[in-house]
């Protein structure tokens, strides 16, 4: 169950390995390519695995939304995450249903909404593809991009030790990253720091929506512990944790001052440089029992 009642566990598994669209030649999402490596002795044909990445249409009530690249696995985790943390819908109650289906080239998640949500977001504007490494891609107007904060309320303090323990479990469920190097991951973890739940993804920013949306379907609650991130924290990781009530987020690599920003006003703790049993928190240090 979800904060609000509801209860989005009924929808549609998660794509896989196993799913029917891999049986029409859908990409996976990591595949073996060769390559030829070239060094000082010469040149060899070798071969490794690569991370793919798949064009996601997000369709609202049969309008097209906007285009992700992702890596095709845990769609509609994705998808679910996505209308939540970018405020599409107020609740996860309100997504009536998600379905994800082969489309061309890619993967086309049809969400039903209430007519009311559909017609605020026809109103807002987005239409380019989002690239991977971008969460803003298609945003038409800096009040988009910048939405008013929510605020996270304080609920509880965190060890030092569960964060620098989250650090390190979190690449135990990197699947997709152990074998090529090239996919973010965000985790969710207890409140003593043990990794719970991971997806992975090639957008950061991607990662965190299949995490959210996944966390939703289990019925996570997400006062429940916090958020590990193996990226830079970028303002739009934060904004994210503070819509879905996230009240602290760790990240591998440092953060921005608009993240920084933003943190402090939303009330999120937020830790950065997480490497080994050091990091940086640069916001709302009093959640934590130093």
């Amino acid at each position: 169950m979800t904060s609000d009642g509801s209860d989005l566990r009924h929808v549609h598994p998660t794509l896989d390995a196993d799913s029917p669209l891999f049986g029409l030649g859908y990409a996976s999402p990591i595949e073996r390519r060769d390559f030829v490596h070239v060094d000082d002795d010469g040149a060899t044909a070798e071969s490794a695995t690569v991370a793919e990445e798949t064009p996601v249409a997000l369709v609202y009530n049969g309008r097209p939304h906007v285009v992700m690249m992702c890596t095709p696995a845990d769609i509609e985790d994705f998808a679910l995450g996505f209308t939540l943390t970018e405020e599409i819908v107020a609740s996860a109650g309100e997504v009536e249903s998600l379905r994800a289906a082969r489309f061309s080239q890619g993967i086309e998640v049809e969400i039903a909404i209430p007519e009311a949500a559909a017609e605020a977001l026809r109103n807002r504007g987005r239409s380019l593809v989002g690239r991977t490494g971008c969460g803003l891609c298609g945003v038409t107007t800096i009040d988009d991009a910048l939405r008013p904060g929510r605020t996270v309320a304080a609920r509880g303090r965190f060890e030092p030790d569960a964060i620098f323990r989250a650090g390190d479990e979190l690449p135990e469920r990197q699947h997709f990253n152990e074998r090529t190097g090239a996919v973010h991951a965000a985790g969710w973890a207890t409140p003593d720091g043990h990794v719970v739940l991971a997806r992975e993804d090639v957008g950061r920013h991607n990662a965190l929506d299949k995490l959210i949306g996944a966390m939703v379907r289990a019925g996570i609650d997400p006062a429940d512990g916090f958020a590990v991130v193996t990226s830079r924290a970028s303002y739009e990781l934060v904004q994210k944790c503070a819509v879905a009530g996230i009240a602290l987020l760790a990240a591998i690599s440092l953060p921005t001052g608009l993240a920084v920003r933003m943190a402090e006003a939303s009330g999120i703790t937020l830790a950065a440089l997480l490497r080994g049993r050091s990091v940086n928190v640069y916001s709302h240090a009093e959640r934590l029992r130093l």
